[in-house]
């Protein structure tokens, strides 16, 4: 893979991030179990240093996300834990669309030209799905949480889907799902694991939910071309 020179200190700053969270184990904050025992000196802190601890909660959260690290869940539980159900869906829904916002960016300046030189052909097949429904197939898998968050930032990097589109989508389709996580989280103590919080039913309601903009756009389309024939 061949990156063009004036791309390469990006990379590499994003690669020593990447390589410095897991050479100092800092994943082994970010467990459900430490986040429990330390969630009252958290919230003391926060009561303390509401301005600092807010920023300090934002910064990491948008660094988690757009460096694609794990642990974007959990702290979506902390931000419950922490600033309770509305101001924890605020500041989560704010830092999770900049920190995705940023990995799209990042793939999009990074790998975009490189995917397209190698896989041209087939990639203006999807640009061309992502120019006509990118919207809607965007906001249809921000629903659905079988698809994983940081695989959704980098792939829809690799389309030609404008930033701007990318971020209000975003944050619209993660809200509902943020919401029920922050909601979780302002219950920490009953919570014994993450898989736990998302129902079979909840997850099905949030895949007809995300589909339903989708079918009702080809359910349109149908009747105009019916209309125009008749």
């Amino acid at each position: 893979m061949n990156i063009p020179k004036g791309r390469l200190p990006l990379l590499l700053v994003i690669a020593a991030a990447i390589g410095a969270f897991f050479v100092f184990d800092l994943q082994n904050f970010l467990t459900l179990e430490n986040l429990k025992a330390q969630q009252y000196s958290i919230t003391t802190y926060r009561t303390n240093h509401p301005f600092m601890a807010t920023t300090a909660y934002m910064l990491i959260y948008i660094a988690v996300t757009s460096l694609s690290l794990p642990g974007a869940t959990l702290l979506t539980l902390a931000g419950g834990a922490l600033f309770g159900l509305l101001w924890g869906t605020v500041i989560v829904s704010f830092a999770s669309s900049i920190g995705a916002t940023l990995a799209f960016l990042a793939a999009h300046f990074l790998f975009r030209d490189i995917v397209k030189a190698k896989f041209g052909d087939r990639l203006h097949v999807v640009d061309a799905g992502i120019e006509r429904e990118g919207a809607f197939y965007l906001f249809t898998l921000r629903l659905v949480p079988l698809f994983p968050f940081f695989m959704i930032n980098l792939l829809m990097g690799l389309t030609p889907l404008k930033t701007s589109t990318f971020y209000w989508v975003s944050q619209v389709g993660m809200l509902a799902g943020t919401l029920v996580y922050v909601n979780a989280g302002t219950q920490l103590a009953k919570i014994e694991s993450l898989s736990g919080i998302l129902s079979p039913v909840l997850v099905g309601s949030f895949a007809l939910l995300g589909l339903f903009p989708l079918l009702a756009k080809k359910v349109l389309s149908v009747y105009e071309n019916s209309k125009n024939q008749s």
